[in-house]
């Protein structure tokens, strides 16, 4: 894989909420409780986890119907913000252990056990980012995924 052009590091845990709290709030949205513990949902999985099923956990949780349109409308400020990736094919969420670290998104989606391994590489973001511009095309948010079996599915 290619080299990574910026260096960042991978948080964890309290970090990581304590990272996207800041990062948020450094690009000027707000960090409000809802927010912290969808983000605390999404950062408990490994593997890309549905708005849906977020808001059943937290529903679970705290003894109150959470709606997942609320959750989708927090998912999509966290993508937008670089604090969550957006598995497209699964129509499900990941959560971005370096926030605010701009970055495309690459999977590879495992067809059998539904993991999705993030790869930053950097020469493949520009190449799909020099594909589209030589067709006069501004590419915003490139996200590929390489569908086909993990290594323990294999």
């Amino acid at each position: 894989m290619g080299q990574h052009a910026h260096s960042h590091h991978e948080h964890s845990g309290e970090d990581l909420l304590v990272e996207a709290a800041r990062a948020l709030v450094a690009a000027g949205e707000q960090w409000t409780s809802m927010r912290e513990a969808v983000f605390a949902e999404l950062a408990r999985h490994d593997r890309p986890v549905s708005a849906y099923d977020i808001a059943d956990n937290l529903s679970a949780a705290r003894g109150k119907r959470v709606a997942p349109n609320s959750v989708y409308r927090i998912l999509d400020v966290f993508v937008a913000n670089n604090l969550a990736m957006r598995v497209e094919s699964a129509n499900a969420f990941l959560a971005n252990t370096h926030p605010g670290c701009a970055h495309d998104c690459i999977f590879l989606v495992c067809d059998e056990c539904g993991e999705a391994a993030h790869v930053d590489d950097e020469e493949v973001s520009r190449a799909v980012r020099a594909i589209a511009s030589a067709r006069q095309f501004k590419a915003e948010r490139p996200v590929l995924e390489i569908r086909g079996l993990c290594r323990a599915c294999a």
